[in-house]
Parts: C-alpha cells; sequence; structure tokens
C-alpha cells in the first residue's frame, strides 16, 4: 500500500519483476545497481520486487561440476578475459569475486526463492541477495542443501529445511513462474516495471532511475 511521502504527496508504486539465474553474475550486478536505484529514490516510490526463475542450463547436474572447468569448456580462451573483467566489477562494489566452488543445478535455489516470496516479497530480495553472495564470492554452490537453509536462516525464512526436503514442493509453481515470465526472454537478467517497461543486462542506477519515472508518470 503507498504511503504518504515527507511533502504530504502519495507515493508511487513501483512493481519490479525480475527474472534471473542464481548463477549469472551479470543478475548480481543488476541487483546491486538496482538496490542503488531503489535507495536513492526511497523517498519518492513505494517498491515491490518478485523475483522470478530462469535456467541458463537447465540440464546442469544436480551434483555439481567444478566451476572452472565448467566455464573453461564452455567459453574457452575467452574465460580469463570474461573473469578478469567480472573480477574487475566486483571490486567496484566491494567484493571479490571468488572463482572457485561448484556450479550446476539451479532448481533447488529458484524452489527456495518461490518459498522465499510466499513469506514477503522483502525476504525473497534479501535471498537473493545471500544466494548470490554465497555463490559469487564465498565459493558456495546453490545446489547444496546446507548452503541454501543457511541463506534461509539469515534472512529470517522459516520452513526452509521442511520446504526443500520434499522435491516437488515448489516445483509446479517455479514451472508456472517460468512459463509466465522467463519463456519469451533469451538472457538475464530481465526486468519489467510496472508491467509495461523491460530492461535486460545489468543496467546502470541512472537506467533504473529513469525507468521508474517513466513508469510512475
Amino acid at each position: 500500500m503507498a504511503q504518504s511521502a515527507s511533502d504530504g504527496t502519495a507515493k508511487k508504486l513501483i512493481q519490479i519483476d525480475v527474472s534471473s539465474d542464481t548463477v549469472c553474475p551479470w543478475c548480481f550486478v543488476g541487483k546491486k545497481n538496482l538496490d542503488k536505484a531503489i535507495a536513492s529514490s526511497n523517498d519518492q516510490y513505494n517498491f515491490e520486487i518478485r523475483w522470478h526463475p530462469y535456467f541458463l542450463n537447465p540440464s546442469a547436474p544436480k551434483e555439481g561440476v567444478v566451476k572452472k572447468d565448467y566455464y573453461r569448456s564452455r567459453f574457452g580462451q575467452r574465460v580469463e578475459q570474461m573473469e578478469s573483467r567480472m573480477a574487475e566489477i566486483f571490486k567496484g562494489f566491494g567484493m571479490e569475486y571468488d572463482r572457485d566452488g561448484l556450479t550446476g543445478n539451479t532448481l533447488d535455489s529458484h524452489r527456495l526463492i518461490y518459498f522465499a516470496g510466499q513469506q514477503g516479497h522483502d525476504k525473497q530480495h534479501k535471498l537473493a541477495e545471500e544466494l548470490f553472495l554465497g555463490y559469487f564470492t564465498q565459493g558456495k554452490y546453490v545446489g547444496d542443501r546446507e548452503f541454501l537453509v543457511e541463506s534461509a536462516k539469515k534472512v529470517g525464512l522459516e520452513g526452509a529445511a521442511e520446504f526443500l526436503e520434499d522435491p516437488n514442493n515448489g516445483l509446479k509453481e517455479v514451472n508456472e513462474d517460468l512459463q509466465k515470465y522467463s519463456a519469451h526472454i533469451s538472457g538475464v537478467p530481465y526486468y519489467v516495471i510496472n508491467g509495461k517497461h523491460q530492461l535486460s543486462g545489468g543496467q546502470p542506477p541512472e537506467t533504473f532511475l529513469r525507468t521508474f519515472q517513466a513508469a510512475a508518470s
């Protein structure tokens, strides 16, 4: 619900639908820039952010594979240049890009993100941050049950371990969400703002701010 701004006028609601994968570095970069834009315009708008699944590699193994080996086999000689660029970008956010750990199937992380959304969009947004932080800066694997439950606890999400225990929990909802929000796109991150303004890629804060203004007018 819209609250009153300090000057007495009602703040407009900005709804943001984000299609993302938890192993996508540009999705994390985009989130960081989105958060900056939100922080600098909180006095003008109320925000509702909803995260939706996307699978960069739907057939990725559940048990996980060594991240370095997978990236090298997928991107070849380009991988070093790509990782150096990403390390530079992360450094700009005060973070160290971690090339260690495993990568693999992200279904369980999307099931958990769906579950978080049932307890509040704020918790969902915070959980996305924890999952990105773990995977990209701490060598954690998003398919690791222990890491997922630990991330859930950090954001105050209750019942995560029990929810993840049954592989069917959230599966139907994730697939429906995938079809509704992500079936028509070819890459992430992808943002739909107030249902009509689309952005893709790790956009800078200024682009988000301009889009908020357009969406609110």
